[in-house]
């Protein structure tokens, strides 16, 4: 087996996903190509994975290919290629995410996945994945394209309906979100056997079932206990507390994240909704500050001591990969396009986040039903944003970004059309060559 890693210069992630891949016996032996522009980065990411790969055993082989003149060779043969690209980096590209907006009074906190900031990232991803999924034609048509990088529904979306490329989009946020509530709640003892059902969109799925072991319905008590916990001070998920006392439903992604997503939270007018919700304004900013120097210190650590013993993570990637080799069945969380209306009250061309099975011929999305009228009434609102950036990206049409933001929930909330207008074409000057050119 192979399995290209695009972006390998994400050292943390590569690490999270292929480590995985050298924990699992019909896995480990397999070549790991990693591929990256940044021949410094890559380099890093290869000491840390060879480490890995030794204390694993020594299985299997890595590869390195750097720049673009490399990418073919990268990709040719693959039987998965897994992406985590994040074109124009911390700097200069999410700085100009995040200041040029503030210059006309509009704050964000993640601005990866929706808002200005998230229109932005996919219009300079897109072109990027179309040269990815061109290659991929030619040299591995028939490999399963994973991808990490958001602004998934937009990235994934696209590639689903405008390229040949199998793709599914992943999120270790499903995993992890039922737990997370129950611990929010105080009732852990809860977790063992419970049972659930999560879908919606990336980032905004909802929890529409929770039960325990036994098949209770959990919800009722979960509900008499949001009050206590957004009374809080401390606590810091509050947003999505308050969608199940507004929305009946808890969503998968963070408050941090869903603070922007909607028009409620973050408004100028209002600044004390912030301190009410203790919503993080310039949070992925400050996290990418960071995030660079933890690991600047924890790579300087790892070639002093070595790289500690790897842990199969929560990633779904290392499942699906095994699921497809050995025939053995497991279910994910993922993204795919609503083909057949999986969720019956949402457009065909969106992109959802369903419950999957996959085995031994592939991935294979679960019907969902309809959505409660609330819940798929929220994920609207963004999808109107995601299918109109993904137009503009494919007709290379401006008017379609402008309307991409004016239908943004957050940013229509703060600013007046003209200003928005002004502010998408600062963003596109200011962003140069990392974009391509809009008529």
């Amino acid at each position: 087996m192979k399995l290209t890693f695009m972006g390998a210069g994400s050292t943390v992630f590569a690490r999270r996903v292929i480590g995985d891949c050298m924990c699992v016996e019909s896995l480990r032996d397999s070549t790991f190509a990693l591929y990256d522009i940044d021949a410094t980065r890559l380099e890093e990411s290869r000491v840390i994975l060879e480490s890995i790969r030794k204390a694993k055993g020594g299985y299997g082989k890595i590869e390195c290919y750097v720049g673009v003149e490399n990418r073919k060779d990268a990709l040719r043969g693959a039987d998965f290629v897994v992406n985590a690209i994040q074109v124009g980096l911390y700097d200069p590209c999410t700085i100009i995410d995040f200041e040029v907006p503030k210059k006309y009074g509009l704050r964000q906190t993640i601005g990866d996945t929706l808002g200005i900031g998230g229109i932005m990232r996919a219009l300079r991803t897109i072109p990027v994945l179309k040269d990815f999924a061109e290659d991929m034609q030619e040299v591995c048509p028939d490999a399963l394209f994973l991808n990490y990088t958001n602004p998934m529904a937009m990235l994934a979306g696209y590639m689903q309906r405008y390229t040949p490329i199998n793709t599914i989009g992943l999120c270790h946020s499903v995993q992890v979100c039922s737990e997370w509530l129950l611990k929010g709640v105080h009732m852990e003892d809860k977790l063992e056997g419970r049972r659930e059902l999560i879908a919606g969109i990336n980032h905004m799925a909802w929890l529409l079932e929770i039960k325990d072991k036994d098949g209770v319905d959990l919800y009722p008590e979960i509900r008499s206990r949001v009050d206590e916990y957004i009374a809080r001070p401390e606590h810091t998920d509050k947003v999505r507390m308050e969608y199940i006392k507004n929305f009946g439903y808890f969503c998968t992604e963070s408050s941090e994240h869903n603070a922007e997503y909607n028009m409620f939270y973050i408004k100028s007018k209002y600044p004390e909704l912030i301190k009410k919700y203790n919503i993080p304004l310039d949070e992925y900013p400050r996290r990418c500050v960071n995030q660079i120097k933890e690991w600047k210190e924890e790579y300087q650590r790892l070639l002093k001591e070595g790289s500690k013993e790897h842990e199969r993570t929560i990633e779904y990637a290392s499942r699906i990969m095994e699921a497809m080799v050995t025939g053995v069945p497991d279910q994910i969380g993922g993204n795919v396009i609503n083909r057949g209306g999986l969720i019956s009250n949402l457009p065909e061309d969106a992109c959802v986040e369903v419950p999957c099975l996959v085995n031994g011929t592939g991935i294979h999305p679960c019907s969902v039903g309809a959505l409660p009228v609330q819940c798929a009434a929220m994920n609207m609102t963004n999808i109107n944003v995601q299918l109109l950036t993904i137009e503009a990206a494919v007709t290379g049409k401006k008017e379609h970004i402008y309307q991409a933001a004016m239908l943004d929930p957050h940013t229509a909330s703060e600013l007046d059309i003209d200003t928005i207008k002004k502010m998408v074409d600062d963003l596109i000057e200011a962003h140069g060559d990392f974009l391509p050119k809009y008529h």
